[in-house]
């Protein structure tokens, strides 16, 4: 429900405060030079070096080619790049700039403020995913997928998860440059044990159990499948359920720890 403007009749919904916020935030997006390039060009690099890992990795045994391994990598290099790590450094810009605490004194509620910075990064997320895929059919021959709807579910579980895990971020963030150091934790994790550069596929049987787990894991695993086609329902549901618990938990955490003011 809206709540009515200040001095008059009218009154605006949330999805009007939302857009306003957005639209206010795509200003400041593309004024900021080096958070332009790591969520627009960063993401497009980092998949080469993922090329030259896979010379090491038995593929036909795991069941699958190098597309089907690159293709999820390069989404998941762009959730983390072009969201998580955009969106860390957005919120603590916008927290030391006093602009966060000034929108939480007009109508917008918490959740509608942190939504509001979130779109223009998870926009540029969603489209770079798109590209990614384009690319992959035009370049590396990838056949349409064969489950789209697992490919996007994955890539919208990883863009709110990435969203609420960058706004937790920046809760532990002093300044917009030590942005760079906070998010190396998940990002490493992320990388190595989410299936961005190492497939869960080759992993030994009881490492991939654990790294299944991983906040990042299920949508990678969502976005591979959809072009595999080879997950059942039950493997669905539980990826998917895995991916909600980890966005639960971290918007209650946001919610507990998120700081609104200049961390002093």
């Amino acid at each position: 429900m809206g709540a009515p403007v200040a001095g008059g009749g009218a009154r605006t919904t949330a999805r009007g405060r939302v857009g306003a916020l957005a639209r206010a935030e795509v200003a400041l997006f593309l004024r900021n030079r080096g958070t332009l390039f790591t969520a627009l060009f960063v993401p497009f690099v980092l998949p080469l070096t993922v090329r030259s890992g896979t010379e090491n990795m038995d593929l036909d045994k795991a069941g699958l080619d190098l597309a089907e391994v690159l293709l999820p990598a390069a989404m998941g290099f762009s959730l983390l790049f072009a969201v998580y790590t955009a969106l860390t450094t957005t919120f603590v810009a916008r927290r030391e700039e006093l602009v966060l605490k000034r929108l939480r004194t007009g109508e917008a509620s918490d959740a509608e403020v942190l939504a509001g910075a979130s779109v223009p990064a998870a926009a540029v997320g969603f489209v770079q995913c798109l590209l990614v895929a384009v690319g992959c059919a035009l370049l590396l021959g990838v056949e349409a997928p064969e489950a789209p709807h697992l490919a996007l579910l994955g890539v919208l579980l990883g863009l709110a998860l990435c969203a609420v895990l960058g706004a937790l971020t920046a809760s532990f963030t002093r300044t917009v440059e030590s942005a760079g150091v906070t998010v190396m934790p998940f990002l490493l994790v992320a990388m190595l044990g989410s299936g961005i550069t190492v497939p869960l596929e080759v992993m030994p049987d009881r490492v991939a159990g654990v790294c299944e787990l991983l906040p990042l894991s299920p949508a990678v695993q969502l976005i591979r499948a959809g072009w595999t086609g080879d997950l059942s329902g039950y493997e669905t549901l539980g990826a998917t359920a895995t991916a909600l618990a980890w966005i639960v938990v971290c918007c209650f955490a946001v919610r507990r720890w998120f700081r609104w003011e200049p961390r002093r």
